[in-house]
């Protein structure tokens, strides 16, 4: 697994650099984000906003179901649902957010996921429900 050089030619989002996380590992039916936690990211007690561990959650989730290892190519989703639990807080530090396919068939797939704090608390867990984006039900993908 790798870092963000395994997007190829697909360029980052501009909510990827507004929240700030990182891809840190991207493989078949896995993914693995990072976030540096700041000041941008505290709710109004200064710990960690449940919309940050929300987002991500379901970006990890729609990584998860969406590597495609062929060059000049991509697959995207649709989030249809997603649950979340806050299990934990911090106002610091990297968190980790991973996720893993738990199944599916050839239009929609179920995930689920966890984000833990710099300790390895688990900050917050998740399950989500994602249908691939026409063309993207291929695991060949369509040109990115």
């Amino acid at each position: 697994m790798g870092g963000d050089g395994l997007l190829g030619t697909e360029r980052r989002s501009g909510f990827q650099d507004l929240v700030g996380y990182r891809l840190a590992a991207w493989e078949e039916g896995g993914a693995v984000l990072e976030l540096e936690v700041g000041p941008q990211h505290l709710n109004r007690a200064g710990v960690l906003h449940g919309g940050v561990l929300s987002t991500l959650l379901d970006t990890v989730m729609g990584f998860a179901g969406t590597f495609c290892p062929h060059p000049g190519r991509k697959r995207t989703t649709v989030t249809l649902s997603l649950t979340t639990s806050f299990t934990g807080q911090c106002s610091s530090g990297t968190v980790r957010a991973s996720a893993r396919v738990a199944g599916g068939g050839t239009r929609v797939y179920a995930c689920t996921g966890e984000v833990r704090g710099p300790d390895g608390t688990v900050l917050a867990v998740g399950q989500g429900t994602f249908r691939y984006r026409t063309g993207s039900e291929d695991p060949h993908g369509v040109p990115a």
